[in-house]
This record gives C-alpha cells, sequence and structure tokens, in this order.
C-alpha cells in the first residue's frame, strides 16, 4: 500500500478523507494563507492548494493538499477568528450568493505526476434576524471555518439552497474528485476496503 500524506492543518479535511477509509498521516504544510494583490479567489485557492501539496515531500508518497475560499461579488470571506467578526461577516452574507471555490491537489512523488481541481459551491444565504445569527455563531462557534458557519452540522439551516457538483466540497475537500484520482494514482478506496470494484452481479 502506498504511503498517503494530506498536507493540512484542519480537523474538517482529516474527517473527511477517512471517510475513504485509507490509511494516512497528516502533516502541517508550512505555507501562508494570504492573497497576492489582485488575485481572484478560485485563483487564490488553486494556488494554495498547490503548495501545500507541494510543501510536503516524502520520497514514494502520495500526497493531498487543499485549500478553500469563499466569496461574495469578488470579496473573500475570511475566517472569521472572533465572534464579533464572525456575526457582521454573517449579516453581509444575508439573502446574498456566496461562492465556495474548493482546490485539491493531489501529487505522486514517485512518478511526479500531479491531479488538480477546483469545485464552485454556490451557497445562497436565507434572511435571518442578527439575533439569530448571534445565537447560532454562540452555539457551534465556527470561528475557523471559511464563511463563519459550518455546512455540516447546525449551520446547514442558514440556507436557501446549495448549488454544487460535490456535497463534500462544501466541507473542506471534494471527496468524489479525490476518490476517482487516488484510483488513477493506484491506491483505490474500494480495493483498501475490501472490495473489488470490478465484481459484477
Amino acid at each position: 500500500m502506498r504511503k498517503l500524506i494530506l498536507a493540512s492543518t484542519s480537523p474538517y479535511r482529516k474527517l473527511l478523507l477517512e471517510r475513504l477509509e485509507l490509511a494516512f498521516d497528516v502533516i502541517a504544510p508550512d505555507v501562508p494563507e494570504t492573497a497576492e494583490p489582485g488575485e481572484a479567489p478560485h485563483a487564490l485557492a488553486a494556488r494554495l492548494a498547490a503548495e501545500k501539496a507541494g510543501a510536503v515531500y516524502a520520497p514514494d508518497a502520495i500526497v493531498i493538499g487543499s485549500d478553500q475560499v469563499a466569496s461574495i461579488d469578488g470579496e473573500v470571506l475570511r475566517k472569521p477568528g472572533t465572534h464579533d467578526v464572525a456575526v457582521r461577516q454573517l449579516a453581509a452574507c444575508q439573502g446574498r450568493l456566496a461562492v465556495f471555490d474548493t482546490a485539491a491537489v493531489i501529487v505522486d512523488n514517485r512518478s511526479a505526476r500531479r491531479w488538480q481541481t477546483t469545485d464552485t459551491t454556490e451557497v445562497e444565504f436565507a434572511e435571518l434576524d442578527e439575533s439569530v445569527l448571534d445565537a447560532y455563531l454562540r452555539r457551534e462557534q465556527p470561528y475557523d471555518c471559511a464563511g463563519g458557519f459550518k455546512a455540516e452540522g447546525l449551520g446547514i439551516s442558514l440556507f436557501r439552497r446549495i448549488r454544487s457538483d460535490d456535497p463534500t466540497a462544501l466541507l473542506g475537500l471534494p471527496l468524489i474528485w479525490v476518490a476517482a484520482t487516488l484510483r488513477q494514482a493506484g491506491l483505490d478506496p474500494l480495493c483498501a476496503a475490501g472490495i473489488d470494484p470490478k465484481n459484477t452481479l
């Protein structure tokens, strides 16, 4: 079995990758998450994902790097960090359409092959009173999440609708793409789980 590394500090990405039932290590990449002047949100996500994958090198390993950037009308929504910032950020999102660009890069250090993708998810926010947003934030405390909510938790109740090709992308890692790409790299999650994908009834 090839060694698999998730280049991330995110506990949410770790939980997501665990769904594939593959053994993997987690190594924090030393990559500053700052935008370059005039850099578009999707370009920022793609660049940071690539830099994270490239920052962790282990011979013969397969490395996954990922990054997510949320924006409204091209303006990046940061991880709020504090309650007050989160309230202001969510209040500004009410009734509006936010875009979440979730980029992922997989590098096979044995063959030097490299795959990359960027999933774009559109989230339309409901219109809720600021007191409701305040109560939600105190309940879930999603201050380390892009946009200031947890879609995998109570935060899903903040939306009118979500448009995406991969529902896991909004949570931080596009697992449909990751599973398919790992299969190309020789790490099939189904085979690792003892399931032969070639079996037919």
